[in-house]
């Protein structure tokens, strides 16, 4: 057995390129996990929609067009899911890494392991889907919360989420807004957001995803009556304005009302050097360090005071509590260790775990002093 390194094939989903230009949480981890593995010496072909703004070795299309558009609409991802596995007939690959939710259906017609990443929530119909599954894919959850709603299923892993440090700005000195980020829907607690900054008398900043019929209907009965002073609406928003947007907050509050899988902007807010405010959901005991990166609160009701005193959150330790846990070198090496360990299980060995790769130095990189 060697540590060669290893043939991949990522497998990304239909609807946004990669890395995407605005929304696309999974499509913005599968080209930060494909750089990284790439940093490592693996050989990545991406399988994908639209252009490559990877280092993969090379990437093969489904789609030439990201299908964004048609969100939600089954046949895209069918599709996707058919013309991936005539382009996985003629490569000879190691592993196959499958970040779609259709896809895994044709793992057990394979010769080679699938790792499944599960990206979303495991209660009710989409773990008995992996139940179905069963030992056909290896499956890696994004946090230990999420692992623990199903724990029965087929685990290979977890491996928290990441991002790239030096792509977001730190600053220091915050302004006294607060600020939400996220998606218009009830889980989010968007309206609970602005009930809490109204009770600290403070102006909030919205920000979200709002464009399917039930994001529409969540934003017309709940938001749209506590639009007004103090409250500012501005849509969805991507790129810099975000991460701008990010770094001028006082916090990002945060109320989930349901058992948050991973995250990403509680992450995206603490490298900018801002505390989450939120509630003890989920994933967030694992990405927020209560008392040092942000104030993780158990009732709603407590929220406004915990807005008042996150001036004694370090915005320095926000962002050092990222660069420290949350890079993709750290997901890439999670994610080598399970390729490995999944290959061995197959009875097809091409190496053993390798030492961690140190990651290229980098001074945007580096801890804030």
């Amino acid at each position: 057995m060697s540590n060669r390194p290893l043939r991949i094939a990522m497998v990304a989903p239909p609807w946004f390129e990669l890395p995407p230009r605005g929304y696309g949480g999974i499509e913005a981890m599968c080209a930060d996990l494909t750089d990284a593995l790439v940093e490592r010496g693996h050989d990545v072909t991406l399988i994908a929609a639209g252009r490559n703004g990877t280092r993969a070795r090379r990437m093969l299309r489904t789609y030439d067009v990201p299908q964004g558009k048609r969100l939600g609409e089954p046949l895209p991802e069918v599709w996707h899911t058919a013309a991936t596995a005539r382009i996985l007939e003629d490569l000879d690959v190691d592993v196959v890494h499958d970040h779609t939710l259709a896809g895994p259906l044709l793992a057990r017609g394979r010769d080679v392991p699938t790792v499944v990443t599960t990206h979303g929530p495991l209660d009710g119909e989409p773990g008995d889907y992996y139940r179905q599954l069963g030992d056909s894919v290896h499956l890696v959850a994004i946090s230990e919360s999420q692992r623990s709603q199903a724990p029965d299923l087929n685990w290979a892993g977890t491996v928290h989420n990441a991002l790239r440090a030096g792509d977001f700005p730190y600053r220091r000195d915050k302004e006294d807004w607060v600020f939400f980020l996220g998606r218009c829907t009830p889980d989010k607690g968007m309206h609970l957001a602005i009930d809490a900054a109204r009770a600290a008398g403070r102006e909030i900043k919205l920000a979200a995803k709002c464009s399917e019929p039930a994001e529409h209907a969540y934003f017309d009965e709940y938001i749209k009556p506590r639009l007004g002073p103090g409250v500012e609406w501005l849509g969805e928003v991507n790129g810099d304005r975000k991460k701008q947007l990010l770094a001028r907050a006082r916090c990002l509050l945060f109320p989930l009302q349901w058992e948050e899988p991973f995250g990403m902007v509680m992450i995206e807010a603490m490298v900018c050097g801002t505390p989450v405010v939120t509630l003890r959901r989920g994933s967030v005991p694992e990405v927020v360090a209560d008392g040092v990166t942000g104030l993780v609160r158990d009732d709603v009701a407590d929220l406004p005071e915990a807005i008042e005193a996150v001036d004694a959150i370090d915005s320095r330790a926000c962002r050092n509590h990222v660069i420290e846990h949350f890079q993709p070198e750290t997901m890439a090496a999670g994610y080598e260790a399970v390729y490995r360990k999944v290959i061995t299980r197959s009875g097809d060995t091409p190496g053993t775990p390798a030492a961690v790769t140190p990651a290229p130095t980098q001074a945007d990189m580096a801890p804030v002093a």
